[in-house]
């Protein structure tokens, strides 16, 4: 009798396939670039582990210092993938956080939170907190990272990601505003094409966040469910949206809903029709990215 353990039970494309005996194929793998300086930016980078009974890492990104005293912004990324695939640690992320780092001369953590299925949402939107609050234990100079107790300036916060990273930006800078997070303050959010769940049932949130509708009922899922969302600490919010991508009308009901919420802070819609989905990374080439990673810089250097 002819084995069943490679059939397909379920297929999530371009993400991941699951196989009956168990094993999950991802369809997207983000090739991983050991620490080390990038030879276009000059940036220097590592890898912490902060959470040794998770395996939680982040990549610290710190970008050439005119002192050992120097203060930068902080900004800290959540990379996209559909809660599924992608890295901190790729070569992807390396190249625009390098280019953002450098043009922003913000020290800058991109965080490698537990990707699903494996581990089902929101463990991801926990991990990401629980980095948030690691970072926030530098905020007096004397956590265990010498780089962010250095460099790092607690009064100029900004949080961001792309896709499914921004829908976890958002759910780390309105936890910090409940939770009143000690040692640091949020801001700004920076939101880039981002990722929310609409009215329509989906298959692969899903399977990937069991304990949800998969729809926009969810908090989690889609900040319009959150009575809170008035209260979000952060003074400024840019959204990001372009022509070309299918989720450009959640960015824009995003925009939106903040924008009539009550939350008393300042909010920008960015268009760029020319462009899909997270140009910036699927096609790094493109005369579009410059402007792009520049707009972002402006936005955490400008107050």
């Amino acid at each position: 009798m002819a084995s069943t353990a490679g059939e397909i039970t379920h297929d999530f494309p371009p993400f991941f396939r699951v196989y009956k005996d168990g094993r999950i194929e991802r369809l997207m793998v983000s090739n991983f670039v050991p620490p080390g300086v990038d030879p276009q930016t000059g940036v220097e980078f590592k890898d912490v582990l902060i959470s040794p009974e998770t395996g939680l890492k982040i990549r610290i990104f710190l970008p050439k210092i005119d002192g050992q005293d120097q203060k930068l912004p902080l900004l800290v990324h959540y990379h996209g993938g559909g809660f599924t695939v992608g890295s901190a640690l790729g070569s992807t992320t390396l190249r625009f956080i390098a280019d953002l780092a450098s043009e922003a001369r913000a020290i800058t953590v991109s965080v490698e939170y537990r990707l699903a299925p494996e581990h089902p949402l929101p463990i991801a939107h926990h991990d990401s907190f629980a980095a948030l609050q690691w970072i926030a234990t530098h905020s007096k100079g004397e956590g265990p990272d010498p780089w962010l107790n250095q460099h790092a300036d607690f009064g100029r916060v900004f949080v961001t990601g792309e896709s499914a990273g921004a829908n976890i930006a958002h759910y780390v800078a309105a936890r910090a505003s409940a939770s009143g997070l000690e040692g640091l303050r949020v801001s700004g959010l920076i939101m880039i094409h981002p990722y929310f769940a609409d009215d329509k049932f989906d298959e692969l949130i899903k399977f990937i966040y069991p304990e949800s509708t998969s729809t926009e009922d969810d908090p989690i899922l889609n900040p319009k469910s959150d009575p809170d969302l008035a209260k979000l600490g952060c003074s400024k919010v840019a959204v990001f949206v372009v022509g070309k991508d299918r989720l450009k009308p959640r960015g824009e009901a995003y925009y939106e809903t903040l924008k009539t919420s009550g939350w008393d802070g300042k909010i920008e819609l960015i268009g760029e029709e020319e462009e899909d989905h997270c140009f910036h990374l699927f096609n790094p080439s493109s005369e579009r990215v410059g402007p792009f990673v520049k707009s972002l810089a402006s936005f955490i250097n400008l107050d």
